[in-house]
């Protein structure tokens, strides 16, 4: 069975599923979803004086958006990544978390990776519109006309994460080795992705590597859009969109090869 016939088949499962993943995300939190912004906004600030102050990382103002702080451009590329982020480690253990769910009764496994994802992005939209909102703050109302190439971008991240979640989380059932080494890989990754510089400060050479990185085209486009104020480069847009549709058909792939294993393995 395909995801998308999964999904189709089991919609009501995946909203249950999804909701769980929320609920039990601040559980017991006082502040419960103000964690969700704590997190970006804590992140914010201690890259902006780092970089900014200490390295002097300053990147051009947007044009033509005429944007000239470094916060708003940070967040611009942060907040996508996180959401990636956040997808990909979520989805790594979301079948180890579910093991007695998944040996007591069937259902299309492809949910419980994909719920986590489904949450994750409900945490993302929310900092995004908030993101979107203080731009317009900042007079970059020309992003309003971009708004349908952010949410063409926050789909195909999805698609992105889902694919390398559902690859990693059945892998992660035979290996567990996976999600240790994911955080050393999360770390390395996020610095070879322009998000706390910007490519034109890269040398040439070393300018050629990051853009083997999918993640440097999103957030390319998400800088182009959202901080500059102009539309994405196509070949970019491309290149991830591409990226994200061949991840997520191999780790489909990956993930029916495995499937009929899962529940003995746990």
């Amino acid at each position: 069975m395909t995801t998308l016939t999964a999904y189709r088949a089991s919609k009501e499962l995946f909203l249950n599923l999804t909701l769980r993943e929320l609920r039990s995300k601040y559980k017991r939190s006082f502040f419960g979803w103000a964690w969700s912004l704590a997190n970006p906004v804590a992140t914010m600030v201690v890259y902006t004086i780092v970089f900014k102050y200490f390295l002097h990382s300053t990147p051009s103002p947007g044009h033509p958006s005429g944007l000239d702080v470094f916060a708003l451009f940070l967040l611009c590329g942060l907040l996508p990544w996180n959401f990636f982020i956040a997808s990909v480690n979520g989805c790594i253990g979301s079948l180890i978390g579910n093991a007695s769910l998944i040996k007591k009764t069937y259902f299309p496994r492809e949910l419980l990776p994909a719920s986590t994802v489904g949450a994750a992005l409900v945490s993302h939209l929310i900092e995004m519109g908030l993101l979107i909102f203080t731009l317009l703050c900042f007079g970059n109302w020309r992003l309003l006309e971009f708004l349908p190439v952010v949410v063409l971008l926050t789909i195909l991240v999805a698609l992105y994460g889902l694919g390398l979640g559902l690859m990693l989380s059945a892998w992660n059932v035979f290996f567990r080795d996976i999600q240790h080494f994911m955080g050393i890989l999360t770390m390395v990754w996020f610095f070879m992705t322009p998000i706390v510089y910007s490519l034109a400060q890269v040398p040439a050479g070393a300018r050629t590597i990051l853009k083997l990185n999918p993640m440097t085209d999103a957030v390319l486009s998400y800088q182009a859009v959202l901080y500059n104020g102009h539309a994405p480069g196509w070949f970019e847009l491309g290149y991830f969109a591409f990226s994200a549709l061949v991840t997520l058909a191999v780790g489909q792939a990956v993930f029916n090869r495995l499937e009929p294993g899962l529940a003995e393995e746990l």
